[in-house]
């Protein structure tokens, strides 16, 4: 398994990848989600081209996209509570459900983890659905703890 930045030739991949993580939203809160994908074509092309929002895919010997990480530098510059430390979140993290099991999300959990030592980061943060259990565990397997909960009432 090979872990770099995405690339155009990447786009179909994700997308697919895209699809597969909007489904698990979909079927946990269908009251928040509608079937559809997070990103357009444009959107991905362009985030890809951003430093600040890099992707990194993990991709196997055929060069072919099993999994992903979507990461945003995040940091509270100006802010009257918060601390100015600089964050790596990560907005979206897929492995494809054929290929899951197989390493591929530590993998890029640990590549996504040296990259923001590697640039300074104090943290990586991310959110996990509630209901999401297996996300759950495997962010919990690779020593992440809850930082906050969000609560919600239904009306």
């Amino acid at each position: 398994m090979k872990i770099r930045r995405a690339e155009p030739k990447d786009l179909e991949r994700i997308k697919e990848l895209l699809n597969q993580v909007d489904l698990v939203h979909h079927e946990i809160r269908p009251d928040l989600f509608n079937i559809g994908r997070k990103y357009t074509d444009e959107q991905i092309l362009e985030i890809m081209a951003d430093e600040e929002r890099p992707i990194f895919v993990g991709a196997d010997e055929e060069d072919i996209t099993r999994g992903y990480a979507f990461c945003i530098f995040k940091q509270h510059l100006g802010d009257n509570v918060l601390t100015d430390i600089k964050t790596l979140y990560i907005d979206d993290l897929c492995v494809d459900e054929n290929a899951r099991g197989l390493g591929i999300g530590r993998a890029l959990y640990e590549y996504v983890t040296d990259f923001a030592r590697q640039n300074g980061c104090y943290n990586i943060t991310l959110n996990v659905w509630e209901g999401n259990d297996s996300a759950r565990r495997f962010y919990e397997s690779v020593g992440m703890q809850i930082q906050k909960t969000g609560m919600e009432c239904i009306l």
